[in-house]
């Protein structure tokens, strides 16, 4: 008996040196090996998760301002023990949310990242080493309704990135729609009215909210726009409120005045008048500006620059016009132009710089400038090509430089009825100037046969284009025609071979 409790101690003793060895070695190597697993268990999760990638998600986890919205689903991934536990949660109208069996969270008014950090404390502190991980995995889509100034009433898609600006880009505004008057209606009914100018100027996103779940966008009819061009720094069209005008315009919209501002005379065009039906221009100075004159709806507003008051000359004749600077064509007709000069300018810097208004027809050896009763000839193909030539000709205001065409002819020879030289028209066949000639003499000319030689001394076929100073000349080479040229002389010839046989015969025998 004694024997056999020896054993049975001694068997008990080996078992709890073993687990005592066991728990001293190779926990820590199981714990690691638990995490391991359930880390391997969230990557593949993970993974599958960015298989179905929302591309949402990426712009909210980068964004701290993501609020946590109804309809949001998250995921929620830890380890108890060697046991990977996993939960999607999904956020409804309540904005209650339950972790697992730990705890009750009210996510109102919280962001994402507030949400994430209170749930891994909450699973961390009741499950150590657990890997916690808590991912939003679809952010919610909503609904807003639009109304107001606009074509139609309307609902908007929305989620918790989308601002004021975005959803008044999709709505269906028109030009009375203010963008400076937009009212948000939250769901505890609190309104704040908005103004997307200061974030559109200044930067100011107070002024452009993320819209929520429940907002209500009410947009007013714009009180007063106007429009302002010129020597200004953002020229453009901008809604005012009843009580802004020209100083606010120029100077909180319209960025100010640029150095080169003409402030003795500003130009308003105004559209609404109770004088005019057809509305009337206003002028003002500087003076005005200093008052803040008063402006109206759709009031138009111009402000001349010193640099418009140059001096200008004029060019006209062979020259392309504003409209065909980009084009290859050449003109057919005159056309007519003004160029501003500084006081001093000569007429070889101002025919260098605009040298593109010259085509292939221009004349430029027999340019000439007209000033009053004057004519002084200029040779701007001199000046093209000779940059160390200077006419030093200097401009004068209201000067005419005048450009002739420069004048190309077809040569028309041989056997049609008017022989000579035609003006050059262009894209015209060899036919057409046959035909300025009165057409192939058919007594001298048979099957339209023509030889055609280019400036160049290149034969051309029938099909060629015709350049400038080709030569057209119309083979003779009707048989009927070179018959009735020998006849007769050969004619003549038989008649005197005949009739000194005749003598010969009559006397000499």
């Amino acid at each position: 008996m004694k024997k056999k409790f020896s054993i049975l101690l001694f068997i008990a003793l080996q078992q709890a040196i073993f687990s005592q060895t066991f728990s001293n070695t190779d926990l820590i190597k199981l714990k690691q090996t638990n995490q391991n697993q359930v880390s391997t268990s969230i990557q593949d999760q993970n993974l599958n998760f960015s298989n179905d990638f929302n591309p949402n998600i990426q712009i909210a986890l980068s964004n701290p301002d993501y609020m946590v919205t109804p309809g949001d689903i998250y995921s929620l991934n830890y380890a108890v023990g060697t046991n990977p536990v996993s939960y999607k949660i999904l956020v409804d109208t309540s904005y209650k949310i339950r972790v697992s069996n730990l705890a009750v969270l009210d996510a109102t008014n919280k962001t994402y990242m507030q949400l994430k950090k209170q749930v891994e404390e909450i699973v961390s502190k009741n499950y150590p080493l657990s890997g916690v991980q808590f991912i939003l995995t679809s952010p919610a889509s909503f609904k807003i309704t639009v109304t107001g100034c606009v074509s139609y009433s309307s609902e908007q898609k929305a989620w918790a990135l989308t601002r004021l600006s975005d959803i008044l880009q999709n709505a269906p505004i028109n030009d009375y729609s203010s963008q400076r008057f937009v009212t948000i209606k939250s769901e505890n009914k609190t309104e704040i009215v908005y103004d997307l100018f200061k974030t559109f100027r200044n930067g100011d996103y107070s002024q452009n909210p993320y819209i929520r779940p429940g907002d209500e966008i009410s947009i007013q009819m714009a009180e007063k726009k106007v429009s302002i061009d010129g020597a200004v720094i953002f020229p453009g069209t901008y809604e005012l409120s009843q009580n802004e005008n020209i100083k606010e315009l120029i100077e909180n919209f319209a960025g100010g005045l640029t150095p080169l501002a003409d402030t003795t005379r500003i130009e308003i065009s105004r559209k609404i008048s109770s004088e005019n039906s057809t509305g009337e221009k206003i002028y003002i100075s500087k003076k005005e500006i200093n008052e803040n004159f008063s402006l109206s709806n759709l009031d138009s507003i111009y402000i001349e620059s010193t640099e418009n008051l140059q001096p200008r000359f004029y060019v006209e004749g062979a020259i392309t016009s504003d409209n065909d600077l980009n084009d290859s064509t050449i003109p057919e007709t005159s056309s007519k132009t003004s160029i501003q000069f500084e006081k001093g300018t000569i007429y070889d810097f101002i025919i260098r710089k605009n040298a593109k208004i010259f085509s292939t027809v221009s004349d430029l050896e027999n340019a000439y400038i007209i000033r009053a009763d004057e004519i002084i000839p200029i040779n701007i193909k001199k000046i093209i090509d000779d940059f160390n030539y200077y006419s030093n000709i200097t401009i004068l205001e209201n000067d005419i430089l005048r450009i002739p065409f420069k004048q190309f002819f077809v040569t028309v020879a041989g056997s049609v009825i008017n022989p000579g030289r035609y003006p050059y028209i262009p894209d015209r066949d060899y036919e057409y100037y046959i035909g300025l000639a009165g057409g192939f003499n058919k007594n001298q000319n048979s099957g339209k046969s023509v030889k055609i030689v280019d400036i160049n001394g290149k034969t051309l076929n029938k099909n060629s284009p015709i350049t400038p100073e080709t030569t057209i000349t119309a083979k003779t080479n009707s048989f009927m025609y070179y018959f009735n040229q020998t006849a007769p002389i050969i004619t003549t010839l038989l008649t005197l071979i005949t009739t000194g046989l005749s003598v010969y015969a009559a006397f000499g025998k």
